[in-house]
């Protein structure tokens, strides 16, 4: 008989902190990994609020006012969410450009010893 889960191949890493990193490497891998999640989660729920929130939940509130000739709530629901969609992933793009110059000066620093 073959096993049929004959496990991971070699080299594969498993816990995602990268093949062969030792413990100061892993740290800043964690570090940055984290730093992203949260910034993803911060603008997910910026978007959520936006779209969600502005669109639908608030949307008599906002109608109030006008933007244009048109009822906010509306142009939110219409326009306003997907023009902030577009402005948070500019918003991640630059974030994430810091983030990785950031990550690639302190993994440089550990690989000098400083």
């Amino acid at each position: 008989m073959t096993n049929l889960n004959p496990g991971p191949a070699p080299g594969v890493d498993l816990d995602g902190d990268g093949p062969g990193l030792n413990a100061p490497a892993q740290a800043l891998l964690r570090r940055y990994w984290r730093r992203n999640l949260m910034l993803m989660a911060g603008l997910l729920l910026v978007w959520a609020a936006v779209g969600l929130g502005c669109g639908v939940l608030f949307a008599d509130v906002l109608n109030q006012f006008h933007l244009y000739g048109y009822p906010l709530g509306f142009w939110f629901a219409q326009q306003g969410s997907i023009i902030v969609f577009v402005l948070l992933i500019l918003i991640y793009c630059l974030a994430m450009n810091v983030m990785d110059a950031r990550h690639h000066r302190e993994l440089e620093q550990l690989k000098r010893g400083d």
